[in-house]
């Protein structure tokens, strides 16, 4: 038991989503989807940032546990 308000609250989200227009911001899409940063800064600016945590990774051999 207890499961009839949980479902119920999932049936109302789903008809909200279901039934309620949105706004749609399709210049905001269209950037997402050439892939522009919002900000303004590259992807290069991340991977120079975590290039010193990458180094790292397999240093370490991998154990068979069984």
């Amino acid at each position: 038991m207890g499961r009839g308000r949980a479902k119920a609250k999932q049936t109302k989200v789903a008809r909200r989503l279901k039934y309620q227009t949105f706004e749609t911001d399709f210049e905001a899409l269209q950037r997402e989807l050439r892939g522009e940063d919002p900000h303004g800064q590259s992807d290069d600016y991340e991977a120079d940032y975590y290039a010193d945590y990458d180094d790292d990774e397999g240093d370490e051999p991998s154990r068979r546990v069984g």
